[in-house]
């Protein structure tokens, strides 16, 4: 496509390698890291005092519209808050967990407790709503024994807060007190105190104090609860804004559904809005067909000026941008970059970005990644600049020490830097285990050169390592890049894939059809949509060097993947190891002989 990309500014990407001897490859940034402040809430008050006024949260309240807060009130919601809470006891042994999703009220309690130095973990809502047996939230309360705990609305967090939460800790919800249990009201939070008390304990606070605690997913075990300091906080941003100096040119307007459990959205995005002084418009809606229209709805309203999410996000975008000329002319009026993260992103849905946009605006908007962690805050490497290609990790950033590793064929990323977490909260051993002899984070991640001649070019995403299988012959199985050919041979009819056959002769996969994109195209039944995955399964064949370089054999799944079951994470992505093992009878049927006439076989050519 020859239309320009939308002029943007890139920071530097210049790098250092250095080869060693063991084999290990160091690279790092040329560029050193700027200044950054002790604590996340210094910006909070810096943007109070200059623009008072501006709106710094924003959320939809049924049909009465957007509720508003400025900088000004949050500030003085903060200090209320965090009197309340040191009047309270609470500390780095009882701190605050939040139940419920991101709002404006889990915002004030998770910045008033990061003012005056109270740890705060974000907890994923599906361990109270979506869990039958809330054994996930029982593990993280029982690990971080918090003093009080928030959720917006008790009656729908009833069942978790009367049967998980020890009764000496305080609930406190912002609608509907539960029944059965003492409450506490929010509002009861805000009422004017002493704030000496305040500003004696927000001294205290430097930067090895613990922020917040994020609890991975737990898919492969326990969730462990990964500590990020106010240093990890503050410094990823001043890198993110280092290596993307068009996040800094203006004040970020972002329309964003991320959750703030994880760490893209508890920190990138609410991070770099607070950080720039910026507004968030927190979208209720989520990258699926059935959710997608009220984040349409937002986007109408208030084009953003950057734009984040997962890419089934970006592919759930684009039939309402070729069908409503008005939405997309708004959406792209004034975004001057697109970023995903969770996931490879097919090329064939940046092409169709592409092309929609040069229709609407006459340029291409720069879709950039990274690559990053629950432990790296998240931001690590950056492939900051207009890429024609997708699936990259890029460089280091400023600050950033990325060492690669040999690794069973591959190069396992390994960092050290500013952004990388102390360990994991209260569990000294997983902490021990995580780092190597020269303090790095193993991150068990696999990354490899684009070009291994010309570094500029960056690095690309190889797949985890733990999801790396091999057949009985002993070959290895790289599941992320063949994932990623399917993908793109069957789009838009499949929706995800997941690769299995660790142990057998053939590599197989199950395979999740996209039932939006089917209907438009008028594939209505499974057959229908079974020919064109055969079709993609052939040319995959067909390009084929070995046995470990194609899906032999593939099964459409009639169930779509659960959250409920952890088969899918709150962000969309899929957990592989978790529906190969809920859905072992189905890879059973995958590999039995003769095949069902459900199972769809590649055919080679001789």
């Amino acid at each position: 496509m020859g239309e320009r990309h939308r002029a943007v500014e890139f920071g530097p990407r210049e790098v250092e390698v250095e080869r060693r001897g063991d084999g290990a490859v160091l690279v790092r940034s040329r560029s050193a890291l700027g200044h950054y402040p002790v604590k996340l809430t210094d910006r909070l008050i810096e943007a109070a005092q200059r623009y008072p006024d501006r709106v710094f949260l924003a959320v939809r309240e049924r049909e009465e519209g957007w509720r508003r807060l400025t900088y000004a009130q949050a500030l003085a919601d903060v200090r209320c808050i965090a009197a309340a809470l040191l009047d309270r006891g609470l500390s780095a042994e009882r701190p605050l967990v939040i139940l419920s999703a991101g709002s404006i009220e889990h915002a004030l309690l998770a910045l008033a407790a990061m003012h005056v130095g109270i740890p705060f973990a974000p907890v994923s809502p599906a361990y109270s709503l979506a869990a039958e047996d809330l054994a996930r939230l029982r593990h993280v309360l029982a690990l971080m024994t918090p003093g009080l705990v928030f959720a917006q609305h008790g009656v729908t967090f009833e069942r978790a807060l009367l049967r998980a939460v020890d009764p000496d800790a305080e609930i406190v919800v912002a609608q509907a007190p539960v029944a059965g249990r003492a409450t506490t009201a929010f509002a009861e939070l805000l009422c004017e105190r002493n704030l000496s008390e305040v500003e004696a304990a927000s001294a205290r606070v430097h930067g090895e104090t613990v922020a917040k605690v994020l609890f991975t997913s737990g898919s492969t075990g326990v969730p462990k609860g990964v500590i990020n300091t106010e240093r990890m906080l503050c410094c990823n941003q001043q890198m993110f804004c280092e290596a993307l100096p068009l996040v800094a040119a203006e004040p970020p307007v972002l329309v964003d559904w991320l959750p703030w459990h994880h760490t893209s959205g508890g920190n990138q995005i609410l991070g770099l809005t607070l950080y720039h002084a910026g507004t968030l418009y927190i979208d209720a809606g989520r990258p699926l067909p059935e959710q997608i229209g009220a984040t349409v709805r937002n986007l109408r309203e208030i084009p953003p000026t950057l734009y984040f999410t997962v890419p089934r996000g970006y592919a759930e975008l684009i039939p309402h941008l070729k069908s409503d000329r008005t939405f997309r002319e708004r959406f792209f009026s004034r975004v001057r970059m697109f970023y995903y993260s969770g996931a490879p992103l097919a090329d064939a849905v940046v092409a169709e970005l592409d092309e929609i946009a040069a229709a609407t605006c006459g340029e291409r908007i720069p879709m950039i990644c990274g690559y990053g962690a629950t432990e790296t805050a998240p931001f690590a490497l950056c492939a900051n600049w207009n890429a024609e290609r997708s699936g990259l990790a890029g460089l280091p950033v400023p600050g950033v020490e990325l060492k690669l590793v040999p690794h069973g064929g591959k190069l396992e990323a390994r960092i050290r830097g500013p952004n990388v977490t102390p360990g994991y909260w209260r569990e000294e051993v997983r902490t021990r285990a995580a780092f190597d002899a020269e303090g790095f984070l193993s991150t068990g991640d696999a990354l490899s050169w684009v070009d291994p001649a010309d570094h500029v070019r960056g690095l690309a995403f190889d797949g985890r390592l733990a999801e790396d299988f091999k057949l009985s012959t002993g070959t290895w199985v790289g599941t992320t890049a063949l994932r990623a050919r399917l993908l793109a041979e069957a789009h838009p009819v499949v929706q995800d894939v997941v690769i299995a056959g660790e142990g057998r002769d053939e590599v197989g996969a199950l395979v999740f059809a996209d039932v939006a994109a089917c209907r438009a195209l008028g594939a209505t039944d499974a057959e229908a949509v079974r020919a064109r995955l055969q079709g993609a399964l052939d040319r995959l064949a067909a390009l084929s060097t070995g046995s470990s370089t194609y899906i032999a054999r593939a099964l459409l799944m009639e169930e779509p993947p659960s959250l409920a079951a952890g088969e899918l994470t709150d962000k969309g992505s899929i957990n592989q190891r978790a529906v190969v093992a809920r859905r072992a009878a189905l890879v059973e049927e995958l590999y039995r002989e003769p095949p069902s006439a459900h199972v769809c076989r590649a055919r080679r050519r001789p």
